[in-house]
């Protein structure tokens, strides 16, 4: 999965940070990131319908249907879907600045956002026929689901498999047309965890989503019965690390170099959305002695911490997308995104939840936006695919290696 070439760049030196990123701009969503434009991602849209949105989408659980649409005409399903099915092929800088944009409004739309992006990238990677049967109509196909790790029996026939199952975190089945499933098929050996299109129509959906963190993301429970996925609308996970002839960059790098960006991404711009909240509080609270609450040493030095944390998450995750947009992939450029992205969403954890736990009781009030935020982080750092210790595990396999040492 690690044999694919890159792009021509602009020189640069291995492991070097990003130097042209513009100063940090704390509570603005205006940010430079590792693209010229975000092509088609119109997010500043999305993130104000979402503002709008943010107390009847914690009671309901999931995104609204106008909010949904508004992620399809922003270009979020396309991003990934290639050129020669109408859509962006773009880049994952242009993904993470716009997700980021989206997060610092509300983290369960950027994480729906981000989702419909992957998993169009996913769907890619289906046979011609399979793609044709998802875009044929329009690129902008929503697509949810659920493949990690894989689930069901999936009983082979002649042209298909006949699958049966329950799956879970299901994150946007709810407005979703097609849906990812997974589940070993026997005899496939290590290609045995193979990936099923099934359309969202043949899916049960059980509400079983009912967190305090990523609440609106409706990432519920999904199960099928009997369906039968003819041949071409399947693939396996090892096809990820397979290069087709001609395709564009964003196809042509392994799924673990880039997945745990795609999961970070709505943890960065929750963290900015909570430095911005934190300090308008600030702004207005008053000490004991009567003095405004950022003229104390204590609350300017947690802001400047927390501004530091999250910066540096922000220059962590712009790299590991420039890596991903340009450069070479190795072993180790693929362990150190992965690296990379699971650190960023540590830092933006941690300086969360020192800026929630500084407010005091005022920060336990239904509803308060920091502790929000301070849920919505603590949901994205649960995730497996932003999990620090199998990253270092990999980072230090692939460093090792990349010196002769192992």
């Amino acid at each position: 999965m690690h044999g694919v070439g890159g792009d021509p760049s602009p020189p640069r030196r291995p492991g070097m940070l990003i130097a042209d990123l513009t100063p940090e701009t704390a509570g603005t969503s205006g940010v430079s990131g590792t693209s010229a434009s975000p092509g088609d991602l119109d997010h500043a849209t999305v993130a104000a319908l979402a503002d709008g949105e943010r107390g009847a989408m914690d009671g309901r659980r999931s995104l609204s249907v106008p909010l949904a649409d508004a992620l399809t005409r922003a270009g979020f399903p396309r991003h990934f879907v290639p050129v020669e099915h109408g859509g962006t092929a773009g880049t994952f800088g242009a993904l993470l600045d716009s997700v980021a944009g989206v997060g610092e409004t509300c983290a369960s739309t950027a994480w729906v956002a981000a989702l419909y992006a992957a998993h169009g990238r996913l769907a890619s990677y289906l046979p011609r026929a399979g793609r044709d049967d998802l875009w044929r109509d329009t690129p902008d196909t929503r697509i949810a689901a659920s493949v990690i790790p894989p689930r069901g029996e999936a009983v082979p026939e002649p042209d298909g498999w006949r699958l049966t199952g329950d799956w879970t975190l299901a994150s946007g089945v709810d407005h979703a047309e097609w849906v990812l499933l997974a589940s070993r098929t026997p005899g496939e050996g290590e290609a045995g965890h193979r990936v099923f299109a099934v359309p969202r129509e043949r899916v049960s959906v059980s509400d079983t989503w009912n967190s305090v963190g990523l609440r609106g993301t409706g990432s519920n429970s999904v199960s099928v019965t009997g369906e039968f996925v003819p041949a071409h609308r399947t693939f396996t996970l090892a096809d990820l690390g397979q290069v087709r002839p001609g395709a564009a960059r964003c196809h042509r790098v392994p799924y673990a170099m880039v997945a745990s960006l795609m999961f970070a991404a709505p943890a960065l711009g929750s963290a900015r959305g909570a430095l911005r909240d934190w300090r308008a509080r600030m702004m207005t609270k008053v000490r004991a002695d009567g003095r405004p609450a950022l003229t104390g040493g204590a609350a300017q030095q947690l802001m400047a911490r927390a501004s530091a944390q999250i910066h540096s998450a922000r220059l962590l995750l712009h790299q590991a997308a420039w890596q991903a947009d340009h450069a070479e992939v190795t072993p180790l450029a693929v362990a150190s995104n992965r690296r990379d992205a699971a650190l960023a969403v540590e830092l933006c954890s941690g300086a969360v939840d020192s800026l929630w736990r500084a407010m005091g009781a005022s920060g336990l009030a239904e509803g308060d936006p920091v502790q929000r935020r301070w849920h919505d982080i603590a949901a994205v750092a649960s995730h497996a695919a932003v999990s620090f210790e199998p990253a270092a595990e990999a980072y230090t396999r692939a460093a090792l290696e990349a010196e002769g040492l192992a």
